[in-house]
C-alpha cells in the first residue's frame, strides 16, 4: 500500500502491507543484555548468603557481564533493565532443605528477594527459587549480582546445581526500551 493511499483513506488493520525502504521510529534498542549459567556444580555453606558464580555466558551483547572474577553486570547504557535471577539446587539427594533464597544486590544492597521456606512442612531434597525485578542503571559505575541462600537442617554443604547442558541457575538482564 502507498503512502498516498494511507494519506487519503484510513488505514485497515485487517489488510496485508510489504514495506520496503527502512523503517524509522518503531521499536528501539534493549541492550545492552546479557545471559549467564553456572556451568558446574558450585558448593556453598548451609546458612550463609553466597554469591552465585555465573561461569558461562550465553550471550553478552555490550560485554557487560563479568564471568570471570567479579560475576557481575555493570551496564554503559544508563536506563532501566529487567534483572532476573533463578536458583535451583539442594543437599545431594537427602532431604534435609528447609529453607531457599534468591537474591538480587545492586552496588552491594539487596534490591529483590524471593525465597521458598520448608521448615514447617515437609524437607525437600531440591529447591527452585526465582527473582526479578525492574532496576535503574547510571551506565557507568552500577552493577548488579546474583546470590543464593540455602538452610538445611544437618549443616550439611549445599550445592547450586549447574551444567553445561541443561541451564539451572541463571542470570541475566536487557535494557527496557523506554
Amino acid at each position: 500500500m502507498a503512502i498516498t493511499k494511507i494519506q487519503s483513506e484510513s488505514l485497515n488493520l485487517a489488510d496485508d502491507f510489504a514495506f520496503t525502504g527502512t523503517i524509522t521510529g518503531a521499536g528501539g534498542n534493549n541492550k545492552p543484555a546479557f545471559e549467564a549459567i553456572i556451568n558446574s556444580n558450585q558448593t556453598a555453606t548451609s546458612g550463609v548468603t553466597t554469591k552465585m558464580q555465573f561461569t558461562r555466558e550465553i550471550y553478552d551483547t555490550n560485554s557487560c557481564y563479568d564471568s570471570v572474577t567479579n560475576y557481575r553486570f555493570t551496564p554503559t547504557v544508563a536506563g532501566k533493565y529487567f534483572v532476573y535471577v533463578n536458583l535451583y539446587g539442594g543437599v545431594g539427594g537427602v532431604s534435609r532443605l528447609s529453607q531457599a533464597s534468591v537474591f538480587i544486590r545492586k552496588n552491594g544492597t539487596t534490591v529483590a528477594e524471593t525465597g521458598v521456606d520448608n521448615r514447617t512442612s515437609a524437607l525437600g531434597l531440591d529447591s527452585n527459587a526465582f527473582v526479578g525485578a525492574t532496576i535503574d542503571f547510571n551506565g557507568s559505575t552500577d552493577y548488579v549480582e546474583g546470590f543464593g541462600y540455602f538452610n538445611d537442617t544437618s549443616s550439611f554443604p549445599v550445592t547450586f546445581y549447574g551444567s553445561t547442558t541443561t541451564a539451572r541457575c541463571r542470570f541475566g538482564a536487557y535494557k527496557i526500551i523506554e
